[in-house]
């Protein structure tokens, strides 16, 4: 019989045991779904994540200065890197673009009395070109500003602000310690990226010179440049530790580069994508494992059927693919049912979460095939045990 005439009569089948049919298909359904919904949603994870480091580029890289653990903690300032210094690393190498010191201090900061909570970061004009920071209102910290008082606070900085007066920010003045600063600037909201150590949402922005005035404990401590595309990471960092070397002593530095991270979370997320789609995959078994229960059980209702099958003329190799073919049919529906229900699951999670929703087709592809799969390799069995019955034997059975 051609694959038409199977198609044809096990749609009837099924049709003949609706309430077996959707048992079996249900298995499916739901390990496909559980396979697709966890896979995508890896996907949409690793994206998000991967969609901060991309946002602020690729040709980036991060530098952390930090005291050797001979040398312990920094009592001042006579061992800490100049800002001179660091502004002059574009002359070690010719692939650095442009550079971006900061400092964190942590001075208390207030607004009329009242503790804001948030942190205070000394940094120059060219941190916000880097990081991608725009301005709401005002402007940002100039290198002119030089050891002036004047402050850029950040978006939830500006929320504080907004609840303890009507008043616009700019113009308004902020205790930063003993000292009066005047805001300048507002911040748009920044996405919170672990490739920059600080939530500049949260953040009280001022002059580093300034900054390094408030406490004989401030010290750059990190710095952030922007290379060309194609640099050659591993020579910029011999470069500038090489350099940093020779201006400070006992410093141990730490290199974070934008590609090198992007690399490795993707490499990580590919892990646990496939980690999750181990565990949906268990689903997936399960169901596979009902559709091979219920084949066994249609064989042993069927043998009457099969027996005057295989009377009439019929070749075991039909009767194989018969069998073969209803399951088939179950994994395909279910299947198609099971991919459409996890990428509505993922979608709904992209939405609760505020993720971008992302269609990536390799998920739905790999949950599909999986389906289809299990569908062949537990109805194999069954359509082989039908295959190999006896004629007289199925003939005598009730």
């Amino acid at each position: 019989m051609r694959l038409k005439n199977h198609v044809h009569e096990g749609f009837s089948n099924l049709l003949s045991s609706k309430l077996r049919s959707i048992l079996a298909l249900l298995g499916i359904l739901v390990g496909t779904a559980s396979v697709v919904a966890m896979v995508l949603g890896g996907e949409l994870v690793t994206n998000e994540a991967l969609k901060q480091f991309k946002t602020l580029g690729t040709d980036l890289l991060a530098v952390s200065v930090n005291d050797s653990s001979e040398q312990g903690g920094s009592g001042g300032t006579l061992n800490n890197l100049a800002l001179g210094s660091v502004l002059n690393l574009p002359k070690t190498n010719s692939s650095i673009v442009d550079v971006a010191p900061y400092a964190q201090i942590y001075n208390p900061a207030q607004f009329n009395g009242h503790e804001l909570n948030g942190s205070v970061l000394g940094v120059t004009e060219n941190f916000a070109r880097i990081v991608h920071l725009e301005l709401t209102s005002g402007r940002f910290i100039s290198l002119l500003d030089g050891y002036e008082f004047f402050c850029v606070i950040g978006d939830k900085v500006n929320a504080q602000i907004k609840k303890l007066t009507f008043l616009d920010a700019i113009g308004q003045q902020i205790q930063i310690g003993k000292n009066i600063f005047t805001i300048v600037g507002v911040a748009k909201p920044w996405p919170e990226n672990s490739f920059v150590y600080a939530d500049i949402d949260s953040t009280v922005m001022i002059p580093i010179l300034t900054s390094m005035s408030l406490s004989k404990y401030a010290a750059i401590n990190n710095i952030i440049l922007r290379l060309k595309p194609d640099a050659n990471i591993e020579q910029v960092q011999d470069n500038i530790k090489s350099y940093i070397t020779r201006q400070v002593a006992n410093k141990r530095l730490f290199f974070r580069s934008a590609k090198e991270l992007i690399a490795r979370m993707s490499t990580q997320s590919q892990i646990f994508t496939i980690f999750l789609g181990l565990i949906g995959s268990i689903s997936l078994l399960v169901g596979g494992i009902g559709v091979m229960n219920i084949m066994l059980v249609s064989v042993v209702e069927r043998r009457r059927e099969i027996g005057i099958r295989l009377a009439v003329g019929a070749r075991r190799s039909d009767i194989w693919a018969l069998f073969l073919v209803e399951a088939v049919m179950l994994s395909l529906i279910g299947g198609t049912g099971g991919v459409t229900i996890g990428i509505l699951i993922a979608y709904i999670m992209a939405m609760f979460w505020h993720w971008e929703f992302t269609l990536f087709l390799m998920p739905p592809l790999i949950g599909f095939s999986v389906s289809v799969a299990v569908g062949i390799f537990f109805g194999y069995y069954p359509a082989y045990k039908a295959s190999q019955l006896d004629p007289i034997e199925a003939l005598r059975s009730e």
